[in-house]
């Protein structure tokens, strides 16, 4: 997966969507909240950013300077309904839509906080100005370093480029529409002494009054669409109603493309043995569940938010095998890990129970991760699922760990598990993900039981 996100920093906590689901070509969403979107464009260094919607995934399809422009920036930015189903489409969803009208007077709002100014370039005459005073109005203290329209004052490059480096903003912002925007900031952005471009389209418009929002209910369930093509419905018909319609259909064909014989295949035989394995332990399950109750308070079953494919997190169930203020002792016993790498693991560790230290010998205490699997989080063949706080610590090699789904059993699990250091692991996941196949699956599944006698590992 190529990744146009830069993982260091402030840029860590931020992840990439994959690019399966994106039709003709190939680019990296940022999928983030809008506070970590925020530290992520202020963080140190220069960046040149893009908002992405379905009609700015119709230009690429038919324009190569823009796609170009795109794939070459340093983070996109999800924008849009279209893009929200899109994501769904791969089994995915959004964190949130980071509109760029609501998005940027929020970035800006952060950057006044650092002292940081900001140049407007784009927009009719006098809608950078207007734009300009509505945020200084709403901002205390932001400074806006100066404005351009995109019209007359755009026509001469080399000029506006000399009066915007003179100007000596940390910000710019390019309002000059899809997809002229992006592919002048591909251009000159290099040109440019700020530290982030930016392009935003319509911006402008809105914070100047130019152009009406949709009321907030409207917006909060994604119909903001709606009211732009009521508001202006000759200009918004084509992008809204048959572009939208182009981008999804383009979307639903590339998803069908990827449904292959061999992962159709691998989902069958993850549902046949999760759920027959459902059926035949289920007096193991009751008997399990009522050894931990007797033993200790607390509930049967543990929950934890786990890292998935392509970096989906989800809740994976396991009996639990610890004390139930398990998780708020975990910080207290990290040094005590006699395991090398990011991931924790401790014979010693005294949050265990006896019972849990017996479900871990035989690896009962995974039995519900067959819940999971028939969920389709995890499959029955797979990479260790791993915590959000051993994935924000991954080296970028790691990241390959994600490229498939999380598995109850795996090379990992078969070759010692946690007498297996961290760096062996990803060697062994990167090896999985890279040549599996039925075949392999099967023989790891068949090791597993070989794995589950010894008891290697299990700790």
């Amino acid at each position: 997966m190529t990744m146009h996100t830069k993982f260091n920093g402030a840029l860590s906590s931020v992840q990439a969507l994959p690019q399966t689901y994106i039709p003709t070509l190939r680019v990296s969403l940022v999928d983030a909240t809008s506070a970590h979107a925020i530290d992520a464009l202020l963080s140190k260094g220069r960046r040149r950013v893009a908002f992405m919607n379905a009609h700015c995934f119709n230009v690429m399809a038919a324009n190569r300077q823009y796609a170009d422009a795109v794939q070459t920036a340093d983070l996109l930015l999800p924008d849009g309904s279209g893009v929200s189903i899109a994501t769904k489409l791969a089994g995915l969803e959004l964190t949130t839509n980071l509109n760029g009208t609501d998005l940027i007077p929020a970035l800006l709002a952060q950057a006044a906080k650092q002292g940081k100014s900001v140049f407007l370039f784009g927009g009719k005459p006098g809608t950078a100005e207007a734009a300009a005073n509505a945020l200084t109005f709403k901002i205390p203290g932001l400074r806006i370093a100066g404005t351009l329209n995109g019209y007359d004052q755009a026509e001469n490059e080399d000029a506006a480029i000399e009066y915007i480096n003179a100007c000596t903003p940390d910000i710019v912002l390019v309002a000059t529409g899809v997809p002229l925007q992006d592919v002048w900031l591909h251009r000159n952005a290099v040109r440019i002494h700020a530290d982030l471009t930016m392009g935003v389209g319509a911006c402008f418009d809105f914070l100047a009054g130019n152009v009406s929002r949709a009321p907030h209910a409207l917006r909060r369930i994604g119909g903001e669409w709606l009211w732009r093509l009521a508001v202006e419905p000759r200009r918004m018909a084509k992008r809204y109603i048959v572009g939208n319609v182009t981008f999804l259909t383009r979307v639903a064909r590339q998803a069908a493309r990827q449904v292959t014989a061999v992962s159709v295949m691998r989902r069958g035989l993850d549902v046949a043995i999760a759920g027959s394995a459902a059926i035949l332990l289920a007096p193991l399950f009751a008997a399990t569940a009522i050894a931990i109750k007797i033993e200790s308070r607390g509930p049967a079953f543990f929950v934890q938010e786990r890292v998935g494919k392509d970096g989906r997190s989800f809740k994976m169930l396991k009996f639990r095998s610890m004390c139930a203020d398990a998780e708020s002792r975990r910080a207290a016993v990290l040094a005590s890990s006699d395991r090398e790498g990011i991931c924790f693991k401790s014979k010693t560790d005294p949050r265990i129970t006896r019972v849990g230290r017996f479900i871990r010998r035989f690896s009962i205490d995974e039995l519900p991760q067959i819940l999971n699997v028939l969920r389709g989080d995890m499959s029955i063949v797979g990479p260790r699922p791993a915590l959000p706080v051993e994935v924000a610590a991954y080296p970028k090699r790691a990241y390959g760990r994600l490229a498939v789904k999380p598995g109850i059993t795996g090379i990992w699990q078969v070759s010692g598990r946690a007498d297996v250091g961290f760096e062996k692991m990803v060697d062994m996941d990167l090896a999985y993900a890279a040549s599996r196949t039925i075949l392999l699956d099967l023989i790891l599944i068949a090791m597993t039981f070989k794995a589950v006698i010894s008891g290697r590992g299990a700790h």
